[in-house]
């Protein structure tokens, strides 16, 4: 897993528990502290009542299609050899939104609406990153 040549994020103090959480198989989503509003992206301040005071919640990990695009230019040569390759906006159950790339699910298995659960692809030994795949059950 060493040989992994694609940008990789630089976690900090607010994303920290989000990357731990992917590590452990886990989504971790931030919670303001005070009003209970989900978010992500994780960051410091609440956008719905401008408190610092942050909590993490576990997520289900299910939602359901919002958006979708298929990439067919690599931004990063580390990425040239998965295209053509799907991004997914997710609409998850906690009520906010999440992208991620598609793992089992091809362009004619898209649709809005399409209910799917997180998936953890562990990339390298210190990095797991979520992927949508479709819900079977």
């Amino acid at each position: 897993m060493s040989d992994y040549e694609k940008l990789v994020p630089s976690p900090t103090a607010d994303t920290q528990p989000y990357w731990t959480g992917l590590q452990e198989g886990r989504l971790c989503l931030q919670a303001c502290a005070d009003c209970g509003k989900v978010r992500h992206y994780p960051r410091p301040v609440c956008d719905s009542c401008y408190s610092m005071n942050v909590t993490w919640v576990e997520a289900s990990g299910r939602g359901k299609v919002h958006s979708w695009t298929i990439t067919h230019y690599a931004f990063h040569p580390g990425f040239k050899g998965e295209l053509p390759y799907i991004l997914v906006t997710v609409d998850l159950d906690e009520d906010v939104r999440m992208n991620a790339q598609v793992r089992g699910i091809t362009q004619a298995d898209l649709r809005v609406g399409l209910a799917v659960k997180i998936g953890y692809d562990k990339v390298k030994d210190d990095l797991t990153l979520p992927v949508f795949e479709r819900v079977t059950s």
